[in-house]
């Protein structure tokens, strides 16, 4: 089983090193770095807005919990987003070289 994590980063150089991190670690196969994310949420009572950028990272399900130490030891931000939806469906060569690239859980 596979997961798409969403993790937002306030910049391209800490979404680079996050991902480079996961990348290293066998933690992700791929990961897609989107800018000019716009991002409006409550932190700490208040009402913020923040330019962001998004990582798309692909692994194993077995695997977020590991990735998500690995996040919290590379970013920035107190708390970072990391959210993980699972993979219901896809190409199957795909989904074949993803868990090939990712390691073993």
């Amino acid at each position: 089983m596979f997961a798409v994590v969403l993790i937002t980063c306030p910049d391209v150089a800490s979404a680079r090193r996050v991902a480079e991190g996961l990348l290293k670690d066998r933690l992700a196969a791929c990961v897609n770095i989107i800018s000019g994310l716009k991002s409006f949420f409550w932190w700490k009572g208040k009402l913020e807005e923040a330019d962001e950028v998004l990582l798309v990272v692909k692994t194993r399900l077995a695997l977020v919990r590991d990735l998500v130490a690995k996040v919290k030891e590379l970013h920035p931000y107190e708390v970072p987003e990391v959210i993980a939806l699972p993979i219901v469906e896809g190409s199957g060569d795909y989904l074949a070289w993803l868990g090939e690239e990712v390691r073993r859980a």
